[in-house]
């Protein structure tokens, strides 16, 4: 069963990005060129870095065929990115690794699937809260929901999860300023800028490794039993496929109502990528429904949510540059 409903830009609450270096003088746009990691020279590459399933989760998430966290493991989710890429490309929709996939996947992309990079000042210096807790309503309305640690914000920034941090680059490893660690190799981010970008929107984008230019989306479809999101260009081409986490039979998705205007919310929590809402929101017609970032990655498709999409705050902040006015959202069980 299909059922249509709006999407528009007038409802979006860009939310502001986990840590500000500095804030820009009226009408001045923000730039984010200190937060660019730098390659760092160097080899000695782990077993995990060599692994095949993480050069392939990485050139998914390059291609826009989320894996969601990019952890070298053969995961549902893994494969269900997979069959994203073989429709999208024409393929066999296998889910698996065959050759003709690896073909098509691996072209033009490297051979390898991790890099060693070096961590930027501006970058450590973001707001930590290490005493942030874990439900909402025990979070303060003036306390801001950013990373607990400087681990998990790199394990955000590279579409990755502490756990795989530490097996990439070995337990005891010095995470700080000017550090040289192992990180999938996701594709590169040039710093962007906004004419007018007061709440540090293309700062949050640097801060989660997300381009700023990204493909248009005509539609958007919800596949609620399945738990993916696709997004389809004007021509009707399948351009990115990203894994969700919908409601429960308890608190299924909205069918109808209207959509709900910034600042018409009962609850008002400060912006943050371990808030609520993550980084992003995108308003649905229905009571306090919506597509938005998540604050706990590694839950995605494999929890049931609160009647929401839920997306990963990398793939929620690339699908909100994907969309426009004029984008149709279809929920498909």
């Amino acid at each position: 069963m299909k059922r249509l409903v709006p999407l528009s830009l007038s409802c979006f609450i860009l939310l502001a990005s986990c840590g500000r270096t500095e804030e820009p003088r009226p009408g001045q746009s923000r730039r984010a060129d200190t937060l660019t990691f730098a390659d760092a020279p160097g080899g000695g590459e782990t077993e995990a870095a060599d692994s095949l399933p993480m050069r392939a989760q990485v050139a998914l998430d390059r291609m826009g065929f989320s894996p969601g966290v990019i952890d070298g493991a053969q995961s549902p989710l893994y494969s269900m990115a997979l069959r994203g890429f073989q429709e999208a490309r024409g393929l066999p929709v296998t889910g698996t690794l065959d050759a003709v996939t690896q073909e098509a996947l691996f072209k033009g992309q490297g051979s390898t699937a991790t890099s060693l990079v070096i961590i930027p000042d501006a970058f450590a210096k973001g707001v930590l809260v290490p005493k942030l807790q874990a439900g909402v309503a025990e979070q303060a309305p003036s306390e801001q929901p950013g990373h607990r640690s400087l681990t998990e914000a790199l394990a955000e920034r590279f579409h990755t999860t502490p756990e795989t941090l530490v097996a990439l680059n070995g337990r005891g490893t010095r995470i700080g300023a000017g550090s040289i660690v192992r990180v999938p190799a996701i594709a590169k981010v040039a710093p962007a800028a906004a004419e007018e970008d007061g709440r540090g929107w293309m700062e949050t984008l640097q801060k989660l490794g997300v381009a700023a230019a990204q493909p248009q989306a005509a539609r958007v479809v919800v596949h609620t039993s399945e738990r993916y999101l696709r997004a389809y260009d004007a021509r009707g081409t399948l351009i990115a496929q990203f894994p969700i986490t919908t409601g429960s039979a308890h608190d299924p998705l909205p069918t109808q109502g209207r959509s709900k205007q910034p600042g018409e919310e009962e609850i008002h929590l400060a912006a943050g990528p371990n808030g609520p809402v993550g980084v992003v929101r995108m308003d649905l017609p229905g009571e306090h429904h919506s597509i938005h970032g998540a604050a706990d990655p590694q839950a995605i498709a494999r929890r049931e949510g609160h009647g929401c999409v839920r997306l990963t705050n990398w793939d929620a902040a690339r699908l909100a540059q994907m969309v426009h006015t004029d984008t149709e959202v279809i929920f498909q069980a």
